[in-house]
């Protein structure tokens, strides 16, 4: 691994960014080392009108090169960003039990200052975390229910037990694929087709 910090969370930074961007930092090097070529080629000749074009894409590539490593760099603070924040604001909703995005995002904002400037961003992934979180809930409620009604139904097939299910519990009737797998889960059968 090199020494120098920079170069490491370069090396990092590249690992991580989309293979698009990895894609698109390696023809610069590529032209470069064909360039240095051509400019070796034309001092040998003495080819100075060539030399100076030359070196003027040389330039270019270089200023392409870093370029691309500022793109790679953006990215990666936005990702990590995204992930840090993700992280902070599951665990303020766990904390504060809380329902209501406005008010999950204002206290948000008063703990944590330096996210002032990203309230939409805050918004948008409060949204997401709670809706992931009643989906959660759905499925464990779902599950907590189908174990004993299952138990009740031994000799059913999995689609009997999942549409009577789904007729004692109509609010369930959006989750019929989520009950069908729990259901095959729970009596041990393999997933033939899922309902729809």
């Amino acid at each position: 691994m090199p020494r120098s910090g920079r170069l490491r969370t370069f090396i990092r930074e590249y690992k991580e960014s989309p293979r698009v961007e990895r894609l698109s930092f390696i023809p610069p090097f590529m032209i470069i080392a064909l360039e240095i070529i051509l400019i070796i080629h034309a001092i040998l000749e003495n080819q100075v009108f060539v030399f100076y074009l030359t070196l003027i894409l040389v330039i270019i590539s270089t200023i392409e090169i870093f370029l691309v490593s500022a793109e790679i760099h953006e990215h990666y603070i936005q990702s990590n960003f995204d992930k840090i924040l993700t992280i902070r604001l599951d665990d303020f909703v766990l904390e504060k039990k809380e329902k209501n995005v406005k008010k999950i995002v204002t206290e948000f904002i008063k703990k944590y200052p330096e996210y002032v400037t990203n309230r939409n961003e805050i918004y948008h992934t409060t949204c997401q975390i709670l809706e992931t979180h009643a989906e959660e809930k759905i499925e464990n409620e779902i599950e907590r229910r189908l174990k004993p009604f299952i138990k009740k139904r031994k000799r059913a097939n999995v689609d009997e037990i999942v549409e009577t299910f789904v007729k004692k519990y109509p609010k369930y009737k959006r989750y019929r694929g989520e009950i069908y797998e729990k259901t095959c889960e729970i009596k041990g059968t393999p997933k033939n087709n899922l309902l729809k």
